[in-house]
């Protein structure tokens, strides 16, 4: 038997919901496509209900909890509207190469000017302080987060010596287990909502070390437990897992913070990264 989709089993379970379930009933209903983009602080905000109401709201439509049901709305719309596509920029089937290509563009410009218009001079003032008067700099993230934790921690060390990619999840626990009050942690996380991380936070708190957090939504759980939240743009479906429009975005900030510790000390930054271009450069033919 085909599943139900998510919008008939809300609709099913109407008269079931209490007073504050049918605000978000109501409300994902209303706006099925923008509901998909919403974490659920935001979606909470936006129905004038707790946190707690969302969850149990999934669970009584008999899913795992919000993400899966976030998950579920977008397989219900998909064939309906662009917001089931898997693909960013809303490329289709039938589009030609050269109109692909444009979409992507648009997409990815677009990506880099909300992140733009959201990123806020102060935050990236207090990162970039935090990380010129750090000890050492864990760079940090899950699955595809975890290559632009990578990328930080690559172009950092072009200019400076005290920053690390620490991979592996039971590795993060070790390493942040041991930091010291001066060190940092750079976090990537879309979502700003993963197990993973809030431990990461908890542990880094515990050290006394500082937490910075690179999300697109800064009232995640993750955002509460941060020291400083940089914000990206770039809105994505729960069936894209992962756009490059959105690490596009998180590259975005990342080139800005670099430049921002860079420019702090000009003349240093030149030295290490002649430095390091020679080293380099007996790396190639």
């Amino acid at each position: 038997m085909p599943e139900i989709n998510a919008l008939e089993k809300i609709s099913n379970a109407y008269y079931l919901l209490t007073a504050a379930e049918k605000k978000v009933a109501d409300y994902v209903i209303a706006h099925q496509r923008e509901s998909q983009y919403m974490s659920i602080t935001e979606l909470a905000e936006a129905c004038g209900v707790a946190e707690a109401t969302i969850s149990r709201f999934a669970k009584r439509l008999d899913y795992k909890g919000y993400n899966a049901f976030k998950l579920a709305v977008a397989h219900s719309t998909a064939g309906r509207s662009s917001s089931g596509n898997p693909l960013s920029g809303e490329v289709l089937k039938e589009d030609s190469v050269a109109n692909m290509c444009q979409k992507l563009f648009a997409a990815n410009v677009d990506a880099m000017e909300q992140t733009l218009g959201l990123l806020q001079p102060e935050a990236v003032t207090a990162a970039g302080n935090l990380l010129a008067e750090s000890g050492k700099v864990l760079c940090m993230g899950q699955g595809g987060a975890m290559v632009m934790a990578q990328e930080a921690a690559h172009l950092f060390s072009t200019a400076f010596g005290k920053y690390f990619a620490v991979i592996d999840s039971h590795m993060q626990a070790i390493a942040t287990a041991q930091m010291d009050p001066q060190d940092v942690i750079l976090y990537f996380s879309y979502s700003g909502a993963t197990r993973d991380l809030m431990e990461t936070a908890r542990l880094a708190r515990e050290r006394k070390a500082k937490f910075i957090l690179v999300t697109r939504f800064p009232k995640s759980p993750g955002a509460a437990m941060a020291d400083v939240v940089l914000q990206c743009g770039a809105n994505e479906s729960p069936l894209q897992q992962g756009s490059a429009a959105a690490r596009i975005a998180m590259i975005f900030v990342l080139d800005v913070l670099f430049s921002e510790v860079c420019r702090r000390d000009l003349e240093t930054c030149r030295i290490h990264r002649r430095q390091v271009g020679s080293a380099l450069a007996e790396k190639h033919l």
